[in-house]
């Protein structure tokens, strides 16, 4: 059994990996902002302990490994607050770092990135190697946390990188594709209205919250591992319009029009991307398993209870 950390626990990926370590056996040390652990997961964690991360890192030196989620994580935003972002996110990751620096006992620290920091107009699927776009103060600042990452490898830390692409699944918030068409087909329904939608001929690469939280568990276990940035995504991409129709299914709301709102379509949004895992697949024997349609049922159900 391993002491393993999970900072931003009580986040839309905290909840499922707190579970998926307590599963697999581990003791779970959750970190977050607020006062108390989240309800759903309390049964799941062994400690939690509240910081402001951007300040200090607690006093935990008796662990095996880190899983650090926290972070400032929206991308629309980032171009608001870009220093906000970018010193944030950075500011975790060395008061992480320099702590460990300082202890005898030195975990192994997976760095949750971005597979939105890949540039997209090039060739897919979009491997570890592939070109790095410097497209948002988001994409800037996570591009920074895995210099670091890289900075205290060379410094004898044991940091590994994970790049995940889209995420979705139960408990997913607001403002992202999936809660976006569901909360929508049900206020249409509710107002007697259609349901406006912006470019769903767009196909991204989604994998199921629990086989990412998965990977981040298989990653922190390794014994070993030959590379220090791994993709984690399903290798496929899905249209928006594929995505609407899975919705509908699972909440058999199939009477609802759908209009194209002209305000919501970025003209410059590449029409295509999906990644490759092979390397996290080979070093870790991971692979996604739960079918998409079975995602879809599973948040939609949980919408709706």
């Amino acid at each position: 059994m391993s002491r393993i950390v999970i900072t931003g626990i009580n986040g839309f990926v905290g909840h499922h990996l707190a579970k998926e370590l307590r599963d697999n056996g581990h003791d779970v040390i959750g970190i977050g902002r607020d006062e108390t652990v989240s309800e759903k997961i309390k049964n799941y964690i062994n400690e939690y302990h509240t910081a402001d991360l951007v300040k200090e890192w607690p006093a935990l030196s008796d662990v095996d490994g880190i899983i650090h989620l926290a972070g400032l994580a929206a991308v629309g935003p980032s171009f608001d607050n870009p220093q906000t972002y970018i010193n944030a996110n950075s500011a975790m990751v060395t008061n992480l770092c320099e702590y460990y620096m300082t202890q005898d006992n030195k975990p192994r620290i997976v760095i949750v990135s971005s597979g939105a920091i890949y540039d997209s107009n090039q060739p897919m699927p979009i491997t570890e190697e592939s070109k790095i776009g410097f497209n948002s103060p988001y994409a800037v600042s996570k591009i920074l946390t895995e210099n670091q990452a890289s900075y205290y490898r060379g410094r004898r830390l044991d940091c590994i990188v994970a790049r995940p692409f889209n995420h979705i699944g139960p408990g997913q918030g607001d403002g992202f594709l999936v809660p976006a068409l569901a909360t929508g087909l049900l206020k249409a329904r509710k107002a007697g209205e259609s349901l406006s939608v912006g470019n769903l001929k767009t196909r991204r690469d989604y994998t199921d919250v629990r086989d990412v939280a998965k990977a981040y568990r298989m990653l922190v276990e390794a014994p070993s591992l030959s590379h220090s940035i791994y993709n984690v995504c399903s290798g496929k991409s899905v249209s928006g319009e594929e995505m609407l129709a899975l919705i509908q299914d699972a909440m058999n709301i199939h009477d609802i029009a759908v209009e194209i709102d002209q305000s919501k379509i970025r003209p410059n949004d590449p029409m295509d991307i999906y990644g490759d895992s092979s390397a996290l697949q080979n070093d870790s024997g991971w692979s996604p398993s739960i079918e998409l349609a079975t995602t879809i049922a599973d948040y939609t159900t949980e919408l709706q209870s």
